[in-house]
Protein backbone atom coordinates (compact mmCIF):
# COMPACT_ATOMS: atom_id res chain seq x y z
CA UNK A 1 0.00 0.00 0.00
CA UNK A 2 1.23 3.48 -0.89
CA UNK A 3 0.20 6.42 1.28
CA UNK A 4 1.05 10.01 0.32
CA UNK A 5 1.37 12.51 3.15
CA UNK A 6 1.05 16.28 2.68
CA UNK A 7 0.98 19.20 5.09
CA UNK A 8 0.96 22.97 5.10
CA UNK A 9 -0.14 23.30 1.49
CA UNK A 10 -1.17 26.98 1.87
CA UNK A 11 -2.77 27.04 -1.63
CA UNK A 12 0.14 25.25 -3.31
CA UNK A 13 -1.65 22.42 -5.09
CA UNK A 14 0.55 21.54 -8.07
CA UNK A 15 2.95 19.38 -6.05
CA UNK A 16 0.07 17.36 -4.63
CA UNK A 17 -1.38 16.67 -8.08
CA UNK A 18 2.05 15.71 -9.44
CA UNK A 19 2.82 13.37 -6.53
CA UNK A 20 -0.55 11.61 -6.81
CA UNK A 21 -0.11 11.14 -10.56
CA UNK A 22 3.46 9.88 -10.10
CA UNK A 23 2.95 7.44 -7.22
CA UNK A 24 -0.70 6.41 -7.71
CA UNK A 25 -1.29 5.88 -3.97
CA UNK A 26 -4.11 3.99 -2.32
CA UNK A 27 -4.50 6.67 0.40
CA UNK A 28 -3.72 10.38 0.82
CA UNK A 29 -3.28 12.08 4.20
CA UNK A 30 -3.29 15.87 4.59
CA UNK A 31 -2.08 17.15 7.95
CA UNK A 32 -3.70 20.56 7.89
CA UNK A 33 -3.10 24.16 7.17
CA UNK A 34 -5.42 24.56 4.28
CA UNK A 35 -7.64 21.49 4.42
CA UNK A 36 -9.59 23.19 1.62
CA UNK A 37 -6.62 22.48 -0.65
CA UNK A 38 -6.86 18.75 0.05
CA UNK A 39 -10.62 18.82 -0.48
CA UNK A 40 -10.10 20.53 -3.85
CA UNK A 41 -7.50 17.95 -4.90
CA UNK A 42 -9.74 15.12 -3.68
CA UNK A 43 -12.49 16.23 -6.08
CA UNK A 44 -10.17 15.31 -8.98
CA UNK A 45 -9.61 11.78 -7.61
CA UNK A 46 -13.08 10.62 -6.51
CA UNK A 47 -12.01 6.99 -5.93
CA UNK A 48 -8.95 7.89 -3.86
CA UNK A 49 -9.55 8.08 -0.08
CA UNK A 50 -8.32 11.23 1.66
CA UNK A 51 -7.88 11.56 5.43
CA UNK A 52 -7.69 15.15 6.75
CA UNK A 53 -6.99 16.90 10.03
CA UNK A 54 -7.13 20.68 10.52
CA UNK A 55 -4.14 22.87 11.26
CA UNK A 56 -3.85 26.12 13.15
CA UNK A 57 -4.67 28.06 9.93
CA UNK A 58 -7.89 26.13 9.26
CA UNK A 59 -9.96 27.96 11.86
CA UNK A 60 -11.32 26.89 15.20
CA UNK A 61 -14.85 26.17 13.98
CA UNK A 62 -13.84 23.19 11.86
CA UNK A 63 -15.89 20.11 12.72
CA UNK A 64 -13.05 17.68 11.91
CA UNK A 65 -11.08 16.27 14.89
CA UNK A 66 -7.60 17.81 15.32
CA UNK A 67 -6.14 14.37 15.97
CA UNK A 68 -7.01 11.02 14.42
CA UNK A 69 -5.85 7.46 14.77
CA UNK A 70 -6.39 5.26 11.73
CA UNK A 71 -5.34 1.74 10.78
CA UNK A 72 -4.05 0.93 7.30
CA UNK A 73 -2.71 -2.49 6.32
CA UNK A 74 -2.76 -3.46 10.01
CA UNK A 75 -0.55 -0.52 11.07
CA UNK A 76 -1.73 2.13 13.49
CA UNK A 77 -1.16 5.73 12.39
CA UNK A 78 -1.58 8.72 14.70
CA UNK A 79 -1.91 12.01 12.87
CA UNK A 80 -2.37 15.64 13.76
CA UNK A 81 -1.13 18.97 12.46
CA UNK A 82 1.20 19.22 15.44
CA UNK A 83 0.42 22.66 16.84
CA UNK A 84 -1.44 21.18 19.81
CA UNK A 85 1.60 18.99 20.56
CA UNK A 86 3.89 22.03 20.42
CA UNK A 87 6.15 20.41 17.82
CA UNK A 88 7.95 23.69 17.12
CA UNK A 89 9.47 23.31 20.59
CA UNK A 90 10.17 19.58 20.38
CA UNK A 91 8.56 16.24 19.66
CA UNK A 92 8.24 14.78 23.18
CA UNK A 93 4.48 15.37 23.56
CA UNK A 94 3.74 13.90 20.12
CA UNK A 95 5.95 10.85 20.70
CA UNK A 96 4.46 10.27 24.16
CA UNK A 97 0.95 10.43 22.70
CA UNK A 98 1.87 8.04 19.85
CA UNK A 99 3.41 5.53 22.25
CA UNK A 100 0.42 5.77 24.61
CA UNK A 101 -1.98 4.69 21.85
CA UNK A 102 0.35 2.05 20.40
CA UNK A 103 0.91 3.82 17.08
CA UNK A 104 3.34 2.42 14.54
CA UNK A 105 3.55 5.72 12.66
CA UNK A 106 3.33 9.31 13.94
CA UNK A 107 2.49 12.03 11.39
CA UNK A 108 2.53 15.79 11.90
CA UNK A 109 3.32 19.03 10.10
CA UNK A 110 3.30 22.63 11.35
CA UNK A 111 7.07 23.22 11.50
CA UNK A 112 7.59 23.27 7.70
CA UNK A 113 10.73 21.19 8.33
CA UNK A 114 10.71 17.76 6.66
CA UNK A 115 11.52 14.87 8.98
CA UNK A 116 11.46 11.12 8.49
CA UNK A 117 13.04 8.73 10.97
CA UNK A 118 12.46 5.56 12.91
CA UNK A 119 13.01 5.67 16.66
CA UNK A 120 14.79 2.94 18.62
CA UNK A 121 11.48 1.36 19.68
CA UNK A 122 10.35 1.07 16.05
CA UNK A 123 8.02 4.10 15.96
CA UNK A 124 8.21 5.91 12.64
CA UNK A 125 7.76 9.66 12.73
CA UNK A 126 7.24 11.86 9.71
CA UNK A 127 6.73 15.52 8.97
CA UNK A 128 6.35 15.79 5.18
CA UNK A 129 7.31 19.47 5.18
CA UNK A 130 5.34 22.12 3.27
CA UNK A 131 3.52 20.78 0.20
CA UNK A 132 5.03 23.51 -1.99
CA UNK A 133 8.43 21.83 -1.68
CA UNK A 134 8.09 18.31 -0.23
CA UNK A 135 5.84 15.40 0.69
CA UNK A 136 6.09 12.03 2.36
CA UNK A 137 5.54 8.54 1.02
CA UNK A 138 4.73 5.62 3.29
CA UNK A 139 4.76 2.12 1.86
CA UNK A 140 3.42 -0.84 3.82
CA UNK A 141 4.15 -4.22 2.30
CA UNK A 142 4.06 -7.62 3.99
CA UNK A 143 3.79 -5.92 7.37
CA UNK A 144 6.92 -3.81 6.82
CA UNK A 145 6.85 -0.01 6.87
CA UNK A 146 9.01 2.18 4.67
CA UNK A 147 8.90 5.98 4.92
CA UNK A 148 10.62 8.41 2.57
CA UNK A 149 10.60 12.13 1.83
CA UNK A 150 10.42 13.54 -1.69
CA UNK A 151 10.78 16.99 -3.21
CA UNK A 152 8.01 18.43 -5.34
Amino acid sequence: MKILVFSDSHRSLSGMYAAIDLHRPQQVIHLGDMMDDAEEVAEHYPRLPFCLVPGNCDGWGVAVPVKKQITLEGKSILLSHGHRWGVKSGYDAAITDARAVGADILLFGHTHVPLCRQLEDGLWMMNPGPARSSYGLIEIENGEISCTLHQT
